[in-house]
């Protein structure tokens, strides 16, 4: 049961690190705004809340001595899955950081990277389009209560960073598995074999077909004309 629960819990952490990662590449790009910020924010808090969580329910067993073999390579693997999300979001937080104190908000304000983005829905810019029209529901409020908000959030960010970096350091210490020693459960590159084991066939057969006698013929022409070429060229350089 408590592996079950740390596999959730892991899950949801990811997907919130990977919308915090995407959020964090678009501060001082084109589609920056009070509300990216403020969605930024509440998905870094909220990434935090699950990271402690996490941590919580994978110490206690990991620091078991009479953990079954089984049970703790499982849990080893989640543990270095939920070392590379710490990883990620202190990295993205120290960029949001970095940008933000190059690009605020406030007046005066610096121009924006106009990054020329453009895409689907799905993509980048249809992310950047709904930013905008959260925006628009929400007003950006660039006034000055906004300005000091701006300064603030970035004082309290740098808080958090440390945060992190304490979090991560105190697993380290608490818990000792190098991620180099944790076996994974499948061969690297099964996902690719797979694939390659089901187009394999098909591929293998249409080569190794009966040869096209046209091609055969145009070959042996070819080379027939090439070795007569070659010898009047020798024939012409010795009468010179």
């Amino acid at each position: 049961m408590a592996r079950e629960e740390c596999k959730a819990l892991l899950d949801a952490l990811n997907r919130t690190t990977a919308r915090h990662h995407q959020l964090a590449l678009t501060v001082g790009g084109s589609a920056d705004s009070q509300a990216l910020r403020r969605e930024l924010r509440r998905t870094r808090r909220e990434a935090q809340e699950l990271a402690a969580a996490a941590r919580a329910r994978l110490t206690a067993p990991l620091r078991d001595r009479g953990l079954g073999g089984e049970e703790r390579a499982e849990l080893e693997r989640l543990w270095a899955a939920f070392s590379g999300c710490l990883d990620l979001l202190e990295a993205d937080m120290r960029r949001a950081l970095a940008l933000g104190s190059a690009f605020p908000l406030q007046a005066p304000r610096r121009p924006l990277v106009r990054t020329g983005v453009a895409g689907g829905p799905g993509g980048s810019g249809g992310s950047a389009r709904s930013l905008r029209r959260l925006a628009e529901r929400d007003g950006d409020g660039d006034g000055d209560g906004d300005a000091d908000g701006d300064g603030d959030d970035l004082r309290e960010l740098e808080r958090e960073v440390l945060q992190v970096s304490d979090m991560i350091h105190d697993m380290e210490m608490k818990v000792n598995v190098p991620r180099w020693t944790v076996q994974a459960r499948q061969t690297a590159g099964a996902e690719l074999l797979s694939a390659a084991s089901s187009a394999g066939p098909a591929s293998v057969q249409e080569r190794s077909g009966p040869c096209d006698p046209s091609k055969a013929l145009a070959a042996a022409v070819f080379s027939a004309v090439l070795l007569a070429a070659v010898a009047l060229a020798v024939c012409v350089a010795k009468l010179s």
